[in-house]
């Protein structure tokens, strides 16, 4: 079983922010609700758990490995989605500055760059190669970020791009993936 396991809310004055790879920090309430589900996650047949690279996904990783006492492992291809010159600014802003292009990343998924940074197909790609690398044994938890549960989900299902932002999962949100098998 795969369990993707969305981080829970960042530092209030990143909220509306472009904060894709951006190495952002917890809200109180995010801090407060990381705790909470690492100790309310259910977790019976895990053996594997893995956490994106970036604080606000390792530092739940971290509560959960130290719960269940299993070794957490970074796994770079968990990342969020590489906006660019987008980081660190506003939505409002990208959009007074570039109007509806951010409709790019679904309307041309294999081309667009938000702000130079990653297409939704790279996205896709990334996230795809490391799901495609898990065992078939035991139960992986996998702490991410929206838009990779979103891009995995959206094509495990084969569902065109613009139902893809119906799948990004709440801050905090575990998502497991039905019926894997492994590779």
């Amino acid at each position: 079983m795969v369990t993707l396991l969305r981080h829970t809310a960042v530092a209030w004055h990143w909220q509306g922010r472009c904060y894709g790879v951006s190495d952002v920090g917890l809200s109180a309430a995010g801090l407060a609700a990381a705790r909470a589900l690492a100790e309310a996650l259910p977790v019976a047949g895990v053996t594997r758990l893995q956490a994106s690279p970036l604080r606000r996904a390792r530092l739940l990783g971290g509560l959960l490995s130290r719960r269940l006492g299993l070794p957490l492992e970074i796994v770079p291809a968990l990342r969020e989605r590489d906006f660019g010159a987008w980081e660190g600014r506003s939505w409002d802003a990208i959009h007074a500055e570039t109007g509806d292009s951010m409709m790019g990343m679904i309307e041309a998924p294999d081309s667009f760059r938000p702000g130079g940074g990653e297409t939704t197909a790279e996205l896709v790609q990334r996230v795809l190669a490391w799901f495609e690398t898990l065992p078939t044994d035991g139960g992986v938890v996998a702490v991410t970020h929206g838009g990779p549960v979103a891009a995995l989900r959206g094509r495990l299902a084969g569902l065109p791009v613009p139902e893809w932002l119906g799948l990004i999962p709440a801050h905090g949100e575990a998502v497991r993936l039905p019926g894997w098998t492994g590779c």
